[in-house]
């Protein structure tokens, strides 16, 4: 969704409009897949009137609508008005684990639940009102170092590998969790649609940025947009055996979707 549908800091859709419009009519599903929280994306659910599965905190939480699908959803509970796949470690237990081992290795941690909604804000960037709904997490746990060096830094990625746990480097904020894996997701959602049509659907992926690369992987067809002010080679680092889109953002969201549905 971010950087496709969504363009960071822009809160209008209508370069895609097209796309979506011509989906909806020909009812082809379009699963949203987010960094962001469920509070977070339901806003933008509403805007373009999304009514499919989507995925929350990069893989943490498959969210499925009410009816959705005729066949039982392995693994999947209540969760509001959703039935849910956890795939994620449940978010009190990250953020206990994050605190213990930043103890453990003599590190200083500062996550979203150390912090009110206000230093959020003030940190990221946002707006009080995004940054509650961002704080309204789940799985995953952003961060920041408040005191360590690299070798401190170093031992403690390692050491939450150890423990099965996930670090990633962000701006602002680095990332803390077990279990997040949005290629998995993907293939759990594919496996379903597919169980439900009794059909090998074709399933496509539209992403944006080297980051989305491993999720993609797991498509039957893959397309990367271009990212504004970063250079992408096609044939070097992670972008090999992926289809590059011409254009960044809605614009060029919206154009791989008409070419690959027409």
């Amino acid at each position: 969704m971010d950087g496709a549908i969504v363009q960071p800091g822009a809160a209008s859709y209508d370069e895609a409009e097209e796309a979506l419009s011509e989906l909806e009519r020909r009812n082809i599903p379009l699963v949203l897949l987010t960094p962001r929280t469920r509070a977070e994306i339901e806003p933008v659910r509403r805007k373009i009137g999304h009514i499919h599965p989507f995925i929350t905190e990069s893989g943490g939480g498959i969210f499925f609508p009410d009816g959705y699908f005729n066949v039982r959803i392995p693994d999947a509970v209540r969760n509001g008005r959703y039935l849910c796949i956890s795939q994620g470690r449940p978010y009190a237990e990250v953020c206990e684990e994050l605190d213990d081992l930043a103890e453990k290795c003599h590190v200083g941690v500062a996550g979203f639940h150390h912090m009110s909604a206000r230093e959020i804000a003030e940190n990221a960037g946002m707006r009080p009102r995004d940054a509650e709904m961002a704080r309204n997490r789940e799985y995953d746990e952003p961060f920041f170092f408040t005191s360590a060096d690299e070798p401190a830094i170093a031992n403690f990625v390692k050491s939450a590998e150890e423990s099965g746990f996930r670090v990633q480097r962000g701006q602002p904020f680095w990332h803390f969790s077990a279990g997040c894996d949005p290629a998995r997701a993907v293939r759990t959602v594919t496996k379903l649609f597919r169980d439900a049509t009794r059909t090998k659907l074709r399933a496509v992926g539209i992403g944006a940025g080297l980051d989305d690369a491993p999720w993609l992987r797991a498509m039957d067809q893959a397309i990367l947009l271009p990212t504004p002010g970063a250079a992408l080679d096609p044939a070097s680092g992670g972008a090999q055996g992926i289809s590059l889109g011409h254009a960044p953002g809605p614009a060029g969201w919206n154009e791989a979707i008409l070419n690959i549905i027409s």
